[in-house]
């Protein structure tokens, strides 16, 4: 099944079941979703949804630390709970040993050797880790691997 075909069966489901946060949430994702289709007139799939939930994540962190700052808390909590269900349509994240090795196996691949180099690797990283890593994580693992 389809990210997106899971996120409206999900959708009908908390409908069913009245649970009017997580129906917003997903509503707010499909709309997203949708957004980004229609502005380049094309159909996502999985790995360009996962795209778009990665966004709304780095969004939902900034609004947090923004209303923390501010000392709005109540507007904060709301934005982790948001965090909360976006979170469960993400894959599990990769460890920093599972990071290397994905880098290790991308630099045998391109044959990286430098940091002039670095480009093309996160050009062959980044739709393998999509989703499943933090790509500022991933960049600076590369740094340190091409450095040194």
């Amino acid at each position: 099944m389809s990210l997106k075909q899971q996120l409206t069966d999900d959708m009908k489901t908390a409908m069913k079941a009245g649970e009017k946060h997580r129906l917003g949430v997903i509503r707010l994702i499909n709309a997203a979703i949708k957004q980004r289709e229609v502005d380049e007139r094309i159909e996502l799939d999985d790995t360009a949804v996962l795209a778009v939930l990665e966004k709304m994540v780095k969004q939902r962190k900034d609004s947090v630390s923004q209303f923390e700052a501010a000392n709005r808390e109540d507007l904060a909590a709301i934005e982790r709970a948001e965090l909360v269900v976006i979170d469960t349509y993400l894959p599990a994240k990769l460890g920093e040993a599972e990071i290397l090795a994905a880098i290790e196996a991308a630099v045998a691949e391109t044959g990286a050797t430098g940091p002039a180099d670095m480009g093309k690797l996160m050009g062959v990283l980044k739709p393998r880790l999509a989703g499943q890593a933090d790509m500022g994580q991933v960049s600076a693992l590369i740094k340190k691997k091409l450095a040194g």
